[in-house]
């Protein structure tokens, strides 16, 4: 990937538009698009690293009501020609072209490895990574199979988010008490699972979302592990400026 001097790479994730209410949801919608707007001057490109809303499900013709001014934002920075890319994360996995057409973003389903500048970056949403968790990574696969997907589409769009949004809230109590603290290095999933990977080939960052717990973490003496946080309690991020990445938050 080409890198612009004097520009900025950004990397934020979970905003998790939607909870726990309308009126909660649409002041961290603004505050993400006030950010956004922030920074579109100086961003060379911008990586939203999942679970940029609570639930996402695209049927043929229909797509979860709402998040206009964010979806707007975006459409305005690609219109730009700011590159934007996303990858999905456990709670938006469902998407099906409606961002690549619509909005002209990328969207993966598996984490990337980049280039930028001289540094090679290890990037995606985190879920499902590392040892153990073995009835999430067995929920993560059925869900994201053509099947399911299929089946879940049967349902009338009212009914299917219903439904959905009932065990998405569901998942975020049940998590909520455990993103705030760190663990540990040896119970740090993403930290074993950088390592393993470390012990094979070099990254100089690893750069994850999920957790909602913003980490800058030393893995070693050239490479490190950061964690964007959230927008629901720190409304952190990180920035590359072509040198070294920082993790930082956002304030008005």
């Amino acid at each position: 990937m080409n890198f612009t001097p004097g520009k900025k790479i950004y990397f934020l994730s979970d905003f998790h538009l939607g909870i726990p209410d309308y009126e909660s949801s649409l002041v961290r919608e603004k505050k993400v698009v006030a950010f956004l707007e922030s920074i579109r001057n100086e961003a060379e490109q911008i990586f939203l690293l999942g679970d940029m809303f609570d639930f996402w499900y695209e049927y043929k013709t229909v797509v979860p009501k709402g998040y206009v001014r964010l979806l707007g934002k975006l459409a305005e920075i690609t219109d730009a020609g700011i590159p934007v890319y996303f990858f999905v994360g456990n709670h938006d996995m469902w998407m099906n072209g409606y961002f690549e057409k619509e909005l002209n973003i990328p969207v993966y389903h598996a984490p990337k490895t980049y280039e930028l500048n001289g540094k090679k970056f290890y990037v995606g949403h985190g879920d499902g990574l590392g040892p153990g968790d073995h009835k999430y990574k067995l929920l993560k696969k059925i869900f994201r199979s053509g099947f399911c997907q299929w089946l879940f589409g049967q349902l009338h769009p009212t009914w299917g988010f219903r439904l959905a949004n009932y065990f998405s809230k569901k998942s975020r109590i049940k998590t909520m008490q455990s993103d705030k603290e760190f663990l540990g290095e040896d119970k740090e999933w993403l930290i074993i699972f950088a390592r393993e990977i470390l012990a094979k080939e070099h990254y100089d960052y690893f750069i994850f979302g999920h957790r909602h717990f913003p980490l800058d973490y030393k893995l070693n003496k050239t490479s490190r592990y950061i964690n964007l946080g959230d927008w629901i309690r720190d409304f952190t991020y990180a920035c590359f400026d072509g040198k070294d990445v920082q993790l930082k938050k956002w304030e008005e």
